[in-house]
């Protein structure tokens, strides 16, 4: 399993509660679209993952535009990373609109851009790339908490929204498009 968390905004660990708890533990990959807030939190992420011993699963990040000078400079602003033949592009989507979301999904030749900043979870079509933003499972704002999940399912991925107690209230598929 793939999830996708972002916007975490915490000051000591990382906030992480039922089924997101249960979700990142499980997961083979984990992508963070930024907004850790401190070192500390980015710290707590690596642990809970296991990516800081390589002995779970693998721990994808970007930086946000509330994050300090010690996130910023062990993260970068953009990753890309292939998974179940599905290529990820993950920004934190502070400098972005929906035209160049696009565009750069298909400059990186992605089937998925990861995208925070919002707090509002969902999943569009941006062209012939998907643009998902997990929400924020820690600092939802006026919209309700989430993060995503993905598994493979056939030529792609099936995905789902959902809230820290466990109730899935979107699905939706990413196909592979092989442009790798």
């Amino acid at each position: 399993m793939i999830t996708v968390v972002s916007d975490t905004h915490a000051t000591d660990g990382h906030r992480l509660t039922g089924r997101t708890l249960d979700a990142v533990r499980e997961a083979e990959l984990v992508v963070h679209a930024g907004d850790f807030t401190t070192e500390s939190v980015l710290d707590a992420f690596e642990a809970e993952t296991g990516s800081e011993t390589d002995e779970e699963g693998e721990f994808v990040a970007v930086f946000g535009n509330n994050d300090d000078a010690g996130v910023r400079g062990r993260l970068g602003a953009e990753r890309v990373v292939d998974r179940a033949g599905v290529r990820f592009v993950v920004v934190h989507g502070h400098e972005h609109d929906e035209t160049s979301l696009s565009l750069l999904g298909r400059q990186e030749r992605a089937d998925v851009v990861v995208v925070g900043h919002s707090h509002e979870p969902g999943v569009r079509q941006g062209g012939a790339t998907t643009v998902l933003n997990p929400g924020s499972h820690a600092d939802p704002r006026w919209y309700r908490p989430a993060h995503a999940e993905l598994e493979p399912a056939g030529e792609g991925l099936a995905g789902r929204l959902v809230a820290p107690n466990g109730e899935a209230f979107s699905e939706f598929d990413v196909p592979a498009t092989g442009r790798e």
